[in-house]
């Protein structure tokens, strides 16, 4: 697997990381014992990267902390130098008057920056986390006041490096003012390009690497989700817009299009959907997520794949910026600032 520099921390990263939120929560029914050969596969044939959070889980049936818990049984299994692991904290679990929980909310303020910190690492079983994220950010925090507070964790020798997930290219600079950021993660795929609008130039500007979440559009590069209602009953793509309706109709054209030319280059959908945002830049490293050996490999050949000029062109005539029909999110679900 080829490598590439993860922004100022002068550590090296497989081209390709692994997403590990599916393994926990999300896309229906998982299985920890097929999850933890996947994530053994991944290290032992190249990928080092390995991307977590402390909510991932929430939603799932192994509850708050589940995929760290998870990582940490590899890790522990002696697998701990071989990879580089990054892990978020900012989401906080919502209770209702009953004293049950309803959902998630956003919490920046340092103490639990603080506080989520220490329990990531007893979860991974870790001394020292290789890069913390601030999942998002919080609207009620100065981003400064968060940023702060991961500096202090990276003093204390808590933390390596800090990146930020799905900030505006504003707050971002901001950020970047009060401690280096070695990373930014937001998604980004030939489905979701808005970040070539703004945060991505100012990454490259501020030497940030960016990590694309979602590089196949949630599964729909791959071109086998045409129908949600042969999703999993609990996989929330089955509230996202750009799965409903009339939109699924249109955006269904545009997955039809990389499977034509991911034909006429000899690959899947996926290893061409990857490929092209490995073309984007050295700065990019895309973490697509699976629980599936297959798909593992899959996803991996993608690092073989070269675009050319005339290709990457055909893309952009065929897929501009903005062709994809529905939001990223639904409203009560955009915590971006």
């Amino acid at each position: 697997m080829q490598k590439r520099q993860l922004g100022n921390s002068g550590l090296e990263v497989s081209a390709i990381g692994l997403g590990c939120m599916g393994m926990s929560m999300g896309y229906g029914a998982s299985d920890d014992a097929s999850s933890i050969k996947t994530l053994k596969y991944a290290i032992d044939h190249g990928i080092n990267f390995l991307d977590t959070a402390d909510m991932y889980g929430v939603a799932g049936v192994g509850g708050w902390g589940h995929n760290e818990n998870l990582i940490g049984k590899v890790l522990a299994d002696g697998y701990r130098d071989k990879v580089v692991i990054a892990t978020k904290c900012g989401f906080v679990q919502r209770k209702n008057p009953e004293g049950g929980i309803s959902g998630v909310e956003i919490d920046g303020t340092p103490q639990h920056i603080k506080n989520a910190c220490d329990e990531s690492l007893k979860r991974l079983k870790l001394e020292v986390i290789d890069l913390y994220y601030l999942h998002r950010g919080d609207r009620n925090v100065p981003i400064e006041e968060s940023v702060g507070a991961l500096s202090e964790l990276v003093k204390a020798g808590k933390v390596r490096y800090i990146g930020m997930s799905e900030l505006t290219d504003a707050t971002l600079r901001r950020a970047a003012k009060v401690h280096p950021i070695t990373a930014l993660q937001s998604e980004y795929s030939l489905f979701h390009r808005k970040p070539e609008k703004g945060v991505l130039p100012a990454c490259r500007e501020l030497g940030i690497s960016f990590v694309p979440y979602s590089p196949l559009g949630r599964g729909f590069l791959s071109g086998k989700v045409r129908d949600i209602s042969k999703l999993d009953a609990h996989d929330f793509r089955r509230i996202l817009p750009r799965f409903q309706d009339l939109n699924l109709e249109k955006n269904l054209k545009i997955v039809d299009s990389i499977i034509k030319l991911a034909g006429n280059k000899n690959c899947t959908p996926a290893q061409f959907a990857i490929a092209w945002l490995l073309s984007q830049g050295e700065d990019i490293i895309p973490i697509p997520g699976t629980r599936s050996i297959d798909r593992l490999t899959e996803n991996m050949g993608a690092a073989d794949i070269k675009l050319t000029a005339e290709e990457l062109a055909e893309v952009n005539r065929l897929i501009p910026t903005g062709a994809v029909a529905g939001e990223q999110y639904p409203k009560e679900h955009d915590f971006e600032m």
